[in-house]
């Protein structure tokens, strides 16, 4: 307990030096630099459609702020990837957003799209033959197989409702349990990629029921896919105990949905979101003092993930040391490439509004009275823009204070402890008294019931 008296002091002397003052600059940290996003490094982490999907959607955001050299590579690179795949209708796509602007080389293909188009018809009826031909001989495994092949045939060529359709028949002829939790991964693997995470959630938890299939490796990826479920459900708080509670196990073995980076990032974004003063202090011992707590599950396996991204590291450091200047800076720089990511880009603007008003309802919370100058300077923000913040949290009732907008104050509306003491001793008094009634009234009861028997024997 004294590392967390330690802790807690450092907290209040932070908060005392205004959020950023000259101890700051004795801290040996990372600084994050606004630089652009490194398209080939960031694609390098994953495989697969995800992949793809991803350049195409850092292409179509890019051409959304006009940086036209990010928008190309990543056309560039998609028209690579695609083309060592069979999606046709999707490489016709990246070329026609290409338009010309990469030179002769990266033209439209019809020739490469006729030839892939017809050798997967002449798969297609081969698939379709075999099939067929299981059914009539009614092999249970062997019509299983046909219908998963048939499912990854589909997958490969974009087909993704029919290759969910393929993928969920083969429950009806699973035998063993490992079959199961197969059929359930690969629904999972193309609900993602469909956007159907109410999907996802129901297959997560049909694998789970089946735990003498599953291996650690499966076990952190249905975590994964659990995560990425209530992340777009909104539900920050359990995403970020999925992601939390994903094994170091995973490492680089589920490429082609997430990354181990993005483990540590919606994580720890979705954790200061939604994560109260304890929780969060529980989940930082462990992840930077290697304390163990009960608190959080098998956090030092989440702190693996989190030493690939320093940055994010820094952020929960700097948020829970009290540091908020300095963690709201490195949040306004991760942002540009943060609203890049394909599943954090529609929920970012929320959870940096979280973030920021836990900051503010902390900062205010050990103080009877702060100076609103100095919480701005602390803030980076101007009185004004600081006031409406406080106002719609005071409105909230996540504040409990009033503003002094002439002197500009912000007072704490503390309880009164005084009157606080005289209620709580009358509630006890009234409760004894009632306890001791009670204990007179049995007393009586068991009295008069014994006088009956006496009676009733003489």
């Amino acid at each position: 307990m004294d590392a967390d008296d330690e802790t807690t002091a450092a907290m209040i002397d932070d908060e005392i030096y205004a959020n950023g003052g000259g101890e700051d600059e004795k801290r040996n940290r990372p600084i994050i630099s606004g630089e652009p996003l490194d398209v080939e490094a960031y694609a390098s982490l994953y495989g697969g459609r995800t992949k793809i999907s991803r350049l195409l959607f850092i292409a179509e955001q890019s051409r959304g702020c006009r940086n036209e050299a990010m928008e190309l590579e990543a056309l560039r690179m998609a028209y690579d990837e695609v083309k060592k795949g069979e999606n046709t209708q999707w490489f016709r796509d990246v070329a026609q957003k290409i338009d010309g602007r990469l030179g002769p080389e990266y033209q439209m293909d019809l020739a490469w799209c006729e030839s892939v188009d017809r050798r997967a018809e002449q798969k297609r009826e081969k698939l379709e033959n075999e099939l067929n031909a299981y059914r009539t001989n009614l092999i249970k495994e062997s019509i299983r197989m046909g219908y998963n092949d048939f499912g990854d045939f589909h997958y490969s060529h974009g087909q993704l409702g029919d290759a969910f359709k393929n993928y969920v028949r083969t429950r009806d002829y699973c035998t063993t349990s490992k079959h199961i939790v197969h059929m359930c991964m690969c629904s999972i693997l193309v609900s993602i990629e469909m956007g159907q995470f109410t999907h996802v959630a129901s297959y997560v938890s049909k694998a789970e029921q089946t735990q003498e299939a599953l291996d650690p490796i499966t076990v952190a990826k249905l975590r994964c896919a659990a995560g990425l479920a209530n992340l777009e459900a909104k539900k920050y708080k359990l995403a970020a105990r999925k992601f939390l509670d994903t094994g170091h196990e995973l490492g680089n073995n589920y490429n082609e949905v997430i990354a181990p980076q993005d483990i540590a990032t919606y994580g720890g974004l979705c954790a200061l979101a939604s994560f109260d003063r304890a929780e969060l202090k529980a989940c930082i011992l462990i992840l930077l003092f290697f304390v163990f707590w009960n608190k959080v599950i098998d956090n030092l396996n989440f702190r693996n993930f989190l030493e690939l991204v320093p940055e994010i590291r820094e952020v929960i450091n700097d948020f829970y040391s009290s540091r908020y200047a300095s963690c709201l800076d490195y949040l306004g720089n991760l942002k540009a490439n943060l609203l890049l990511d394909i599943h954090l880009h529609d929920h970012l603007e929320t959870l940096y509004d979280q973030i920021r008003n836990k900051a503010l309802i902390q900062y205010t919370h050990p103080f009877v009275s702060v100076d609103l100058n100095m919480m701005a300077n602390a803030f980076k923000t101007d009185v004004a823009g600081l006031e409406k913040e406080l106002e719609a949290l005071i409105t909230d009732n996540q504040v409990q204070a009033r503003i002094d907008s002439h002197n500009k104050i912000l007072y704490a509306r503390h309880a009164d402890q005084r009157n606080a003491t005289f209620q709580r001793a009358l509630q006890t008094g009234n409760e004894f008294d009632r306890d001791v009634k009670s204990m007179l009234l049995r007393i009586n009861l068991f009295k008069h019931e014994s006088n009956q028997k006496q009676s009733k024997k003489s």
